[in-house]
């Protein structure tokens, strides 16, 4: 039996979709060495945003990370690291993302929260299909009261199934597509001020038609809560659905050039 393989039945068969959340991930050392070097400040490849759905959240890109924690980011692309994930998703012929498209270190401050969604399903610079979300969090002693809990929800958003609570060297593994609704809602709320950090890993599949229709991060409200609509998501999705493709994306390129 090949690494990963034992979990394969139990990643399946998860509710409210097929994903797994594995404690005692990686070696110990492995997260103190990611939390010696953790970003202090943005890099030229950081993404922040402050938003009503992305409140107080920013991305490094491990390219100008340390070279100890660029080259661990480098080796989760490796061929031992994509069997691994591949043996326990059944979904085979992954493909890393050397351009880390989204992916890296991840950070959200006291006050932020990353609302409920599904991802984004199209790698436009490699032309593949999103697949597979592998999450590694490292905060140590981190309590469900300091809020940043991982949520996997039902499809149509009636119940939250999982909140799981992002303790140093939990990994949380799950399939990605339009009705993987997930999320850390809650804001973190951390009485010293620390903020929830975590390794957000993207993988992809050949299997990208020029048929299917990309799709942006997909926001979703939680009933009975004060969650905001992305009127700009959603905007921008009904022009794709109705409009023909070859003048949705003129228009799309048109509003590119207009922002620049």
């Amino acid at each position: 039996m090949a690494l990963g393989d034992e979990l394969a039945e139990q990643y399946a068969n998860a509710d409210p979709f097929p994903h797994i959340i594995i404690d005692n991930f990686l070696p110990r050392e492995t997260i103190d060495l990611c939390l010696e070097h953790f970003p202090t400040a943005p890099d030229p490849g950081s993404q922040s945003f402050d938003r009503d759905q992305e409140r107080f959240k920013t991305s490094y890109h491990p390219d100008y990370l340390p070279a100890p924690v660029r080259n661990l980011f480098y080796a989760f692309n490796s061929r031992p690291f994509v069997r691994l994930v591949e043996n326990i998703t059944g979904i085979k012929h992954l493909i890393p993302d050397p351009y880390f498209q989204g992916g890296g270190f991840h950070e959200i401050t006291n006050g932020g929260h990353l609302s409920v969604h599904a991802d984004f399903n199209h790698h436009k610079l490699m032309n593949l299909e999103r697949r597979v979300n592998v999450l590694i969090y490292l905060n140590h002693d981190w309590r469900d009261e300091y809020g940043g809990q991982l949520e996997l929800w039902r499809p149509d958003m009636s119940e939250r199934v999982v909140s799981a609570v992002p303790v140093a060297n939990r990994c949380a593994m799950f399939t990605t597509n339009a009705t993987s609704m997930h999320g850390n809602p809650n804001r973190v709320a951390h009485p010293d001020g620390v903020s929830r950090k975590s390794i957000a890993l993207y993988y992809y599949t050949a299997t990208w038609r020029e048929d299917k229709a990309a799709r942006t991060t997909q926001f979703r409200r939680r009933p009975g809560t004060e969650d905001q609509t992305d009127w700009e998501v959603w905007r921008k999705q009904v022009l794709n659905d109705v409009l023909p493709p070859i003048l949705s994306r003129a228009i799309s390129r048109v509003n590119h050039k207009l922002r620049r």
